[in-house]
């Protein structure tokens, strides 16, 4: 099993970063900023309140002039690179709040989110200023740098994992197009990625938002219609109507898709931990014209309340001729993720193919025995 993500805040790293602390600012003492970062409470800490209980010990030990303790941390940012850093904007977020602050913290996350990402720093601003923020994002959708315009766009996501809700972008949307009209073309992948996300975001609650962007902008340029396709993924999986014509997918008409259909999870009986081979098979509707298809298996995976909640899971994406055969294999883990905990019971498995159910299976998933358990009597 992985490391927990938040063990990247080592004692050796918090060794590292204060020496460069150090470096740019001789007052600075790397013992008493490890020893106030790792307290007795460090251990239960998870990632973000680690690194928020490191931007306050850092903001208690530089100077208490924000624009001078800004200048120490540029002296050292061009050492400070990767998701690690992530308390360099967070130490703009904390310190920088103040009205008379602005430009002087604009400037720092501008310059900090080459090196780790100010996402998360940006939203504090937008949610006590939301006009001035919206400008200023609007202003960096130019910027030369493809991180401070990808800042312009993850900044304002209504609903950006692990960071605070934006309520009134999840209302109405409306100011975030602006600043995507500028990036829907972006050379970027990492640009383009992040407004793809920002349009997914605004579907989950302003679907025909984004169905109208579609129809404006598809076909303008490749680049535009890669982020459509991306931006439109929940659409797709849920098999909206509109959506799946858009893109091109084929519709049931006066027959369905699939004349044949076969899903099977081997073994049928698997303990959590373990995997599952599943296989399909299926045969497309006779006809001259080509249809295109998204096959994909969702699990009805049981809770801890004993209900279930979906998710799918895509198998193939592709343009078949009628008659075709279409059939494959998957893996499947049972492992639990950092999303995702397993519990035991039958799991419901279904094949899909353009959002409709063409063949279903079951699986029992077990509790595993503990270590050394003993089996059989005595």
């Amino acid at each position: 099993m992985a490391e927990p993500l938040k063990l990247i805040y080592s004692p050796a790293f918090l060794r590292a970063f204060a020496d460069l602390v150090r470096s740019a600012h001789p007052g600075f003492d790397p013992d008493a900023f490890r020893a106030g970062v790792m307290d007795a409470s460090w251990d239960a800490l998870a990632l973000l309140a680690r690194m928020r209980r490191i931007t306050v010990v850092l903001g208690a030990m530089l100077p208490q002039d924000y624009e001078a303790a800004l200048a120490v941390l540029f002296a050292i940012e061009d050492r400070c690179q990767g998701f690690p850093y992530l308390f360099l904007p967070d130490f703009v977020e904390v310190f920088g709040a103040a009205p008379a602050h602005w430009t002087l913290s604009m400037q720092a996350l501008e310059r900090f989110t080459s090196g780790s990402s100010a996402e998360f720093a940006i939203r504090p601003f937008l949610l006590r200023d939301p006009e001035r923020g919206m400008a200023q994002l609007l202003a960096w959708t130019g910027h030369p740098n493809a991180h401070v315009r990808r800042l312009a766009s993850e900044g304002c996501r209504p609903r950006l994992p692990w960071a605070r809700a934006l309520p009134m972008f999840k209302a109405d949307p409306g100011p975030i197009w602006p600043i995507l009209e500028r990036l829907k073309a972006d050379e970027s992948l990492y640009v383009r990625k992040s407004v793809a996300n920002n349009l997914n975001d605004i579907a989950k609650d302003h679907p025909h938002v984004v169905l109208e962007a579609v129809r404006a902008w598809q076909g303008a340029h490749p680049h535009t219609d890669w982020i459509l396709r991306h931006g439109s993924r929940t659409l797709i999986r849920q098999a909206d109507t509109l959506a799946m014509a858009l893109f091109g997918y084929a519709a049931p008409a006066e027959e369905p898709l699939v004349t044949h259909a076969t899903v099977t999870m081997s073994p049928e009986h698997v303990a959590i931990g373990a995997q599952s081979l599943l296989a399909y098979a299926l045969r497309v509707r006779a006809g001259d014209e080509p249809v295109r298809l998204r096959v994909a298996y969702a699990i009805d995976f049981v809770k801890a309340s004993g209900k279930t909640s979906r998710k799918q899971f895509l198998l193939a994406d592709k343009t078949c001729v009628g008659g075709a055969v279409l059939q494959g294999t998957r893996r499947h883990s049972w492992a639990d993720l950092s999303t995702r905990r397993h519990y035991g019971g039958v799991h419901r498995v279904a094949l899909l193919v353009n959002g409709s159910e063409v063949a279903g299976t079951e699986l029992t998933l077990s509790v595993p025995e503990p270590p050394g358990s003993a089996r059989g009597g005595t």
